[in-house]
């Protein structure tokens, strides 16, 4: 194309939303109009299917649930009464708290008010909060919030270590739907057994966020922890973050999430348009799929172009992957569908991995997010008439053209600035995004069975420990992994014996390994 054929396509494929100020440039991802047309009967379905979802028809088969974080940001759309009431009341719930903990209303029995918080929590349960705070969290925050978001143990002592004496006026939040998450109940056991070596009761300092009946309610209510807040049954973990699970810690730390919620709400409204060319998600959905020619053949790699936005690529890539990484169709043909995300922020990564997407394996396409606003304040100018932000902004617009010339191809998301209300709306434009690919595809996007088998897995390795330590517990001699996997009746698992030894012969955990390394099955292990 040339200069004039590109401006021109440039303006007819430039989406903007006048009411946000947002832009959804889609120019230079370079599918026709029969490409276009010949998608039109699938969105069409793809926009009945989603409307449908939002009324409370079973979008989620598998699990026979609903799929309602729609409602989150606009009760009335939800589809029974007790279903609004509750959302509108658990927002209510959830401003109330905040304000009291930040007045000293409510606050630790060891001290004046609360200064930290700890939110434990998994997957969709922290990679939304971490990014929410990343991006939005003020110079001085009323509480400092952290997060405990794997089961390290070096990682959870380091941040215990890190409050040291601010443990008794740390409030700390336990994010789990069914109580059963092993991550999130390790670091809340972690965290509890560390109020106790100081003496203090961990129950006043303690709030879950979970489901009625849950394990962990169950729990919380026998405990009598400070507070509970509900998790619903019709919203997934990767889009709860405009539900408890990002906005208490958002609010906590001083974050206006009815801002986030407006943004959210405004930008459903557009994204609700049963036509490609005007509806911003669907014209990210008809890319990816062009992109990847509908079955994820090539990654997704976001730049944001901010520091404050640093963690939006990490919180993409669970939004995306576990909704569309799926090895059957809903007519269940084997299909294993995904698109594989990852990605940096600009202009850090002119000194990374711009260099291989340049001239490197065309695998990919690059969506870059651009903010308009430079910083709070007067700017200063480094040059006459040049600025940091210009800099910025000329790296960004360079590396679209410099991709481009060698036939890589872009999106360019565009927001004015960093604030609650348009961080709400990116994450609701993504969302449906992901909803309205779902369906083109024909896959399932709100059930994650994957993690699942990943859990049960992680589940038999735990009770293979424990039979093979009762195994050597019973040995008066050392014995070799062989006959150690057969008296486990697990001769099968001779290698996953070996590593789970490895790893407690590590730790000083009652064996021992004896023999050459190298040769894992000339090793003798006994208990110590």
């Amino acid at each position: 194309m040339n200069t004039q054929e590109l401006w021109q396509r440039y303006q007819d494929w430039l989406y903007y939303h006048e009411g946000l100020g947002i832009y959804v440039d889609v120019s230079r991802i370079p599918f026709d109009d029969g490409f276009v047309e010949t998608l039109k009967p699938t969105f069409a379905k793809a926009f009945k299917d989603m409307a449908a979802l939002e009324k409370g028809a079973i979008a989620n088969p598998d699990e026979d649930r609903m799929v309602g974080h729609y409602w989150l940001r606009d009760p009335d759309l939800a589809p029974t009464e007790d279903i609004k009431k509750e959302i509108s009341e658990t927002l209510d719930r959830i401003e109330s708290f905040a304000l009291k903990v930040h007045t000293g209303e409510i606050r630790p029995p060891q001290a004046p008010k609360f200064t930290d918080v700890i939110s434990i929590g998994i997957g969709g349960s922290a990679l939304g909060p971490e990014f929410v705070s990343e991006a939005l969290s003020p110079d001085f925050p009323p509480l400092n919030l952290h997060f405990i978001d794997n089961t390290d143990p070096a990682g959870i002592d380091r941040l215990l270590i890190r409050l040291q004496e601010r443990l008794r006026s740390t409030l700390v939040i336990v994010i789990s739907k069914s109580g059963g998450t092993a991550e999130t109940h390790n670091g809340m056991m972690e965290v509890k057994n560390a109020f106790e070596k100081q003496g203090l009761n961990f129950a006043p300092h303690a709030v879950a966020i979970t489901m009625k009946g849950s394990k962990m309610y169950q729990l919380q209510q026998s405990q009598g922890w400070l507070a509970d807040f509900p998790m619903f049954d019709w919203v997934g973990g990767r889009t709860s973050e405009l539900s408890a699970v990002g906005l208490l810690p958002a609010a906590l730390q001083g974050i206006d999430i009815r801002a986030m919620l407006a943004g959210a709400k405004e930008m459903d409204a557009a994204t609700r348009i049963a036509d490609i060319k005007t509806n911003p998600s669907a014209l990210l959905a008809l890319s990816w799929y062009f992109e990847g020619e509908g079955k994820g053949k090539k990654d997704m790699v976001v730049l944001p172009y901010k520091d404050s936005l640093l963690l939006f690529s990490r919180y993409l890539q669970q939004l995306v992957m576990e909704s569309l990484g799926k090895e059957f169709d809903l007519d269940g043909k084997v299909v294993n569908q995904g698109i594989a995300v990852y990605g940096n922020k600009g202009s850090t990564d002119q000194h990374a991995y711009v260099q291989q997407l340049r001239e490197g394996v065309l695998n990919f396409f690059v969506t870059f997010i651009e903010v308009l606003h430079d910083r709070h304040g007067s700017p200063f100018e480094l040059e006459p008439g040049i600025t940091a932000g210009d800099y910025l902004s000329g790296f960004l617009l360079g590396t679209r053209q410099a991709l481009f010339e060698k036939h890589r191809h872009s999106i360019t998301v565009t927001i004015p600035q960093v604030n609650p209300r348009f961080v709400g709306a990116l994450i609701a434009l993504y969302e449906r995004t992901v909803g309205f690919y779902g369906s083109l595809v024909n896959i399932n996007a709100y059930h994650q069975p994957g993690v699942e088998a990943g859990k049960k897995a992680a589940a038999s390795v735990l009770a293979l420990q424990q039979q093979i330590m009762k195994v050597l517990k019973s040995e008066t001699q050392p014995i070799d992994l062989a006959t150690l996997a057969a008296k486990a009746g697990s001769t099968d698992q001779v290698e996953t014996i070996y590593k789970i030894l490895r790893h407690l012969d590590a730790n000083h955990r009652g064996v021992t390994l004896e023999g050459d390394r190298a040769q894992p099955s000339s090793l003798k292990v006994s208990a110590i």
